[in-house]
């Protein structure tokens, strides 16, 4: 029987909304800055096919990498309308976000207790 790797799946993509949510508020936080360039994080899609095997901590002082530190970029402006100041924040668009990423918080939690019941019920029987 093959192991059920559902539980880590949703575990990476709560750790990958996380990161999204925080680059989004950055975002926002940063709407009245001048020059600064909108950040996004990859697809969840994208960081599942390149993070791989890492690096094992094996003592509690060694630092564990972060592999979605490398899905966040800046932008392209050319398809977003450049404020005077150089900002390229579209607040509609960042707030639409964090409404997208509440929902997929509230979706990997429903499939994690609605697996977590099946799981309970198969072992009860």
């Amino acid at each position: 029987m093959q192991p059920i790797q559902l539980f880590e799946l949703t575990s990476k993509q709560a750790h990958w909304l996380t990161v999204r949510q925080s680059v989004v508020a950055g975002n926002i936080a940063n709407a009245n800055t001048p020059g600064y360039a909108t950040r996004e994080v990859a697809a969840f899609e994208a960081v599942l096919q390149e993070t791989g095997t890492r690096m094992a901590a094996t003592h509690p002082g060694h630092i564990q990498e972060n592999p979605l530190r490398g899905s966040v970029s800046s932008r392209d402006s050319r398809n977003v309308e450049v404020q005077p100041s150089g900002n390229s924040v579209n607040l509609p668009d960042e707030l639409s976000k964090t409404g997208e990423i509440k929902r997929m918080y509230e979706l990997n939690t429903g499939m994690v207790k609605a697996f977590h019941k099946m799981m309970l019920l198969t072992v009860r029987r």
